[in-house]
């Protein structure tokens, strides 16, 4: 602590005592001080920083930051607080929260009025100092921005009393800064929001010691010094608003589901306040994942979707289900045992869902089954009757078809949420299986492109597709069963 010490008094020492003196009677607190000269580290974490500078007041709200870096905010009852131990505060709230995590990410976020404040100290600081040997050496450094310095603050004790260290990971401690005084820095925004970009300065660059910043960006544009000493002669009469919260980023866990009732929907289906069907594979996989990582909520994304009378077979239909702000972080072994979980549940028992190869997967696993979607092929079996008996010469009719290109305008089932279109797709093979003691019955054998309708290809759906079953065969066609069988997706999860 010592050794801390002695380093804040050397970062002192090594500052323009006129121009602090200066600084100090405008009313600018200790941590903006540190900031304007370009100090960098843990300098601004010490907790002795304010009182080397008790023979000024600072007691009154700082006229650059408002308060921020003096830990001087109000809250949502709009009472006034003043509190060194916003470390201890923030801590706390992540402490009950009960979250499970190896590192944490401080988000801050800053009203533009200090942006403003700091542009007119900017061009006050030249007009009365441009001239002076420290001046000139350090005209390259830059003014370190409220949002930095108030990082440079917190991170250092909130590393103590969370044990771990700060980078970025998918734990974020959130901190927003509002406040009631409009300023030309909102008002430039919405007339061009390019010259209202501000560049972060990552927690990464941050060092200990006097170690100078970058040069502002071109957002900071010098105000005259007639601007500046109107800037400096305002009182500061009121704080930000200060609200924080802490969350975690989504997990994604992706896997294979199988279906094998065909009175299960794919996510939950409500008419009329009426649950159509037994379950849904969304609420049985997604719910338990959800209840395992004690998150907030949860969204369930699949490799397209079957009807709820379809089976789902094979090896699975690939899916991606998104936690929101999970308190727990799963092992692979837990993961295991989810889909154990999910497997022995009683709609596994009854033959309704079961899901393969579940494992945690990263942000892109979304976008590889996406990118996957529009190229994979998918098999079916279906049961289908013609209305006439069955010939030889059909089984060799129906195998020949290779790459059968089919114009499919949007079925009528489906018109009443889905655009009027006509779309092109690919039967790529079919073969027909018989079924003994049935002249009439077969059950059909293809692989398709992605998003063909399968009973429209097999009845024609009143020949807004074509060519169908039907009309290859010359006869009636209806399908009385559907299963898919494979989904061929060698980018993910196979």
């Amino acid at each position: 602590m010592e050794k801390k010490e002695d380093e804040l008094q050397e970062v002192l020492r090594a500052l323009p005592s006129d121009a602090v003196k200066d600084l100090l009677s405008h009313q600018v607190c200790a941590r903006c001080i540190l900031r304007v000269f370009g100090v960098q580290g843990r300098a601004y974490a010490s907790p002795s920083l304010s009182s080397l500078f008790a023979q000024h007041s600072q007691t009154q709200l700082c006229r650059l930051c408002l308060g921020i870096l003096q830990f001087t905010y109000s809250d949502d009852t709009k009472t006034l607080l003043q509190n060194d131990n916003l470390p201890l505060l923030i801590a706390q709230t992540v402490q009950r929260q009960a979250y499970h995590f190896h590192s944490f990410s401080l988000e801050v976020s800053i009203p533009p009025i200090v942006l403003d404040n700091d542009n007119s100290l900017r061009s006050y600081m030249k007009t009365k100092y441009g001239s002076q040997p420290w001046f000139q050496q350090n005209l390259h450094i830059g003014c370190i921005s409220a949002k930095d310095a108030l990082k440079f603050s917190l991170v250092y004790p909130l590393e103590d009393l969370l044990e771990c260290k700060s980078s970025m990971g998918p734990f974020r401690i959130r901190l927003t800064f509002c406040h009631a005084k409009a300023s030309k820095g909102d008002e430039k925004c919405s007339d061009g929001a390019e010259s209202c970009k501000r560049r972060k300065i990552g927690m990464s660059k941050i060092v200990a010691g006097p170690v100078f910043g970058e040069r502002p960006t071109s957002s900071s544009v010098e105000n005259d010094s007639s601007d500046c000493c109107e800037f400096l002669l305002e009182k500061a009469n009121e704080p930000c608003h200060l609200t924080y919260f802490c969350y975690r980023t989504p997990f994604y866990f992706g896997g294979r589901y199988l279906k094998y009732s065909r009175n299960v929907s794919q996510t939950r289906w409500i008419i009329d306040d009426e649950r159509m069907g037994e379950a849904s594979v969304e609420e049985i996989i997604g719910g338990n994942i959800l209840q395992a990582c004690q998150g907030d909520s949860f969204k369930f994304h699949a490799a397209g979707r079957e009807d709820i009378d379809v089976r789902m077979l094979g090896p699975g239909r690939p899916f991606i289900v998104e936690v929101q702000n999970a308190r727990h972080i799963p092992s692979e072994l837990s993961v295991k045992d989810m889909e154990k979980t999910i497997n022995s549940m009683e709609f596994s028992l009854n033959k309704l869902v079961k899901v393969k190869n579940l494992k945690l997967v990263g942000s892109d696993g979304w976008n590889l089954m996406r990118e996957g979607e529009a190229e994979k092929q998918k098999q079916y079996a279906a049961l289908v009757w013609i209305s006439r008996p069955i010939k030889d010469e059909d089984f060799q009719c129906v195998s020949s078809l290779k790459d059968l290109k089919v114009l499919q305008r949007t079925p009528i089932r489906v018109l009443h949420r889905r655009s009027p279109l006509e779309r092109e797709k690919i039967i790529h093979w079919m073969t027909m299986e018989t079924i003994a003691g049935s002249s009439q019955y077969f059950l059909l054998h293809l692989c398709t492109q992605a998003g063909t309708y399968i009973k429209e290809f097999v009845h024609g759906d009143l020949g807004r597709t074509h060519p169908s079953i039907g009309s290859i065969l010359g006869c009636r066609a209806e399908i009385l069963q559907l299963d898919v069988t494979d989904i061929k997706m060698e980018c993910f999860l196979t």
